[in-house]
Formats: structure tokens, C-alpha cells, sequence
């Protein structure tokens, strides 16, 4: 998936008047480029991934500046996003094809963690599968049922599906948000 199809995929979990999201488990950079182009200047996008050879990859793409001063910047952090977190309160935070890495009985808890980051309003974003068999590419698939169990268990507002694309991979990605406080989405 490139850049714009990945910001087409999450634009509604996105405001402009939004100033710092976090995406964790950032891997190569696609979301995190996504969602600097959707917040814009003067805007704060802060990828966490625990791959060294990614974050490397991220810090250059993030040195080399993502759209010439049109998107917002982006800091990396070298970290496991299912690990206690030295964040700021986020407007929002993504788990785009990463929370299937998390074992089942995990999930729970790295769900309520990353709530925690989340200032009055924030909002919960998540790009996975639908439908999806475990497989050595998707161990622990989160299909939107069990992400709407997950973000009321973590406090949060109801889930809202707002994407879905075919994947190159097979099956269908959905894209979904939830809001910590009943924020509106």
C-alpha cells in the first residue's frame, strides 16, 4: 500500500486541529507518512517501533523531511509499543497492521495501555484484517468484532468501521476508530 492509499484508508479518524498522533509499530514508515501529510506544518507525528533496521529507515525518511514543510514532523522512537511507553497525551494514536502481533490474551491490556496515552478526545485508530485465518504474516488477527470488544474494555466510545480496501495480501483491511471520552468522530 502506498502513502496516499494509507491516508485515504484513515482520513476520518484524523482533525486538523489535531497537533501530535503517535503510530506504533510504525514498520517502514507508510502510515507514519500518512498521517504527517493528514495533520500538515506545525503538526507532530511520533512513530515507535521495536525493529532496529525500520527505525533506522525512519529516522532517514524523517531526516530527509516527508513533504517539504506540508506535513508534519516526525520523531521515532526506538521502542515495543507493548511495553510501558514514555509518551505525551496524544490527539491519536494508530495501530496499523500491528496489533495482530500481540497475543490474543495481550491484547486486552496493550489496548487499555495505549488508551492511556490518549488526551480527553482522542481517539483510537486501527488498520487489520477482516476475516483473516492466523497465518505467520497475521498471528493474532483483530477482526473489527474483537476490536469493538478491546476499545470498550480499554474505556473508550463505541467503534466506528471507517475504511475498508481489498489487500494485495488477500482478504479485506478495514480501518476503525474509537474515541476515549464519547468524543464524536
Amino acid at each position: 500500500m502506498d502513502v496516499a492509499a494509507a491516508a485515504t484508508l484513515i482520513h476520518s479518524a484524523v482533525r486538523r486541529t489535531d497537533d501530535t498522533w503517535a503510530d506504533l509499530g510504525a514498520g517502514g514508515g507508510t502510515f507514519t507518512l500518512a498521517l504527517a501529510s493528514l495533520l500538515g506544518p506545525a503538526k507532530r507525528v511520533i512513530a515507535v517501533e521495536r525493529d532496529a533496521s525500520a527505525v533506522a529507515a525512519l529516522r532517514a525518511q524523517s531526516a530527509r523531511g516527508a513533504g517539504g514543510g506540508a506535513d508534519a514532523a516526525i520523531a521515532v522512537v526506538h521502542a515495543d509499543f507493548t511495553r510501558p511507553l514514555d509518551l505525551p497525551a496524544l490527539d491519536g494514536v494508530l495501530l496499523a497492521n500491528a496489533l495482530h502481533f500481540v497475543p490474543d490474551a495481550d491484547q486486552s491490556r496493550v489496548a487499555a495501555a495505549v488508551a492511556g496515552h490518549l488526551r480527553p478526545g482522542g481517539r483510537l485508530a486501527i488498520v487489520e484484517y477482516e476475516g483473516r485465518r492466523p497465518s505467520r504474516w497475521v498471528p493474532f488477527p483483530v477482526s473489527f468484532a474483537r476490536f469493538v470488544e478491546l476499545a470498550r474494555g480499554a474505556g473508550l466510545g463505541d467503534a466506528t468501521r471507517i475504511g475498508e480496501r481489498r489487500s494485495a495480501f488477500g482478504g479485506t483491511m478495514y480501518a476503525a476508530v474509537a474515541g476515549r471520552d464519547g468524543s464524536r468522530l
